[in-house]
């Protein structure tokens, strides 16, 4: 499945119908006790601060995917990754993540996880892709080598 990344941020949103249509749907699929509100509400909140952005696997023109963005200087804080129940178990989670890193690192950031808002089916996810829990616990990364290192 050719899965590529969209950025949707609060000017897609209210100018593109299919992109909200989408986006709701991705979140109408989460768990009830992943949604902290109605998905609408949701989408719509984490776009109303500034900065924040979806980062979406889309395929078909369809999104399938989402997590929700907050980005800071050194990192992209990642939240809420939720795929479509119709497509799920076929790599579009995995993808979506993998797709994520590329355009945070093109950009000088790590993407970071906080690790008490994640399941343990997120959890196995994430480490499955090499992300692992810091020192302290509060937080995953991508376990990458030291810059510099060689192969």
């Amino acid at each position: 499945m050719p899965v590529t990344l969209q950025r949707v941020d609060q000017a897609t949103w209210e100018s593109d119908a299919q992109v909200r249509t989408d986006l709701v749907r991705i979140y109408v699929d989460a768990p009830a006790e992943r949604m902290p509100q109605a998905p609408e509400d949701f989408v719509s909140e984490h776009l109303a601060e500034a900065a924040r952005f979806f980062c979406c696997a889309h395929f078909n023109d369809r999104l399938l995917g989402a997590v929700a963005v907050t980005p800071h200087p050194e990192a992209w804080w990642l939240g809420h990754l939720c795929v479509r129940k119709s497509t799920r178990r076929r790599g579009v989670g995995s993808r979506l993540l993998t797709l994520t890193h590329q355009s945070a690192s093109q950009e000088g950031r790590e993407l970071r996880v906080i690790s008490s808002q994640l399941d343990m089916a997120d959890q196995l996810l994430l480490r499955r892709l090499g992300y692992r829990l810091t020192q302290t616990g509060d937080y995953f990364e991508l376990d990458l080598p030291p810059k510099g290192a060689g192969p």
